[in-house]
């Protein structure tokens, strides 16, 4: 099985699943205009990998901002977490959030509520440090 690899655009996260260690990670913002197409791929590549998954999955997920629709496929990803935790398996869900983002945080509580697997708040600060 291959890692899943998609950049960023400006309506869709980077996405890094990588079977091998089991970090899978969903970066930046999602409004795709067609959410089925964009989101299809990822959940059918993590239902694969649920077959054979690595003994400790870690889900990263740091969206500035994200449609209903995102959030529909966000919680079935997260709801094929529980299946894993289900079968003895590790699982952890990191949320990324900018410290003065509380609805985002908010969200990341919301969906901490609804699935059974552990849930990391993770802040970070809104200052981009010059180099």
């Amino acid at each position: 099985m291959e890692k899943l690899i998609f950049e960023a655009s400006t309506q869709t996260p980077s996405i890094h699943f990588d079977c091998q260690s089991g970090i899978m990670e969903i970066k930046g913002r999602s409004i795709p205009d067609n959410p089925d197409e964009f989101w299809g791929p990822i959940l059918s590549w993590f239902d694969s990998y649920l077959m054979n998954p690595t003994q400790k999955t870690i889900v990263k997920i740091d969206l500035e901002y994200f449609n209903i629709s995102s959030s529909k496929r966000i919680l079935f990803l997260l709801y094929k977490l529980n299946e894993l935790s289900e079968n003895g398996f590790k699982v952890k869900v990191e949320w990324h959030y900018r410290e003065s983002d509380e609805d985002m945080y908010e969200v990341g509580q919301d969906y901490a509520y609804m699935v059974k697997v552990p849930f990391e708040f993770k802040e970070y600060s809104d200052l981009v440090l010059a180099v």
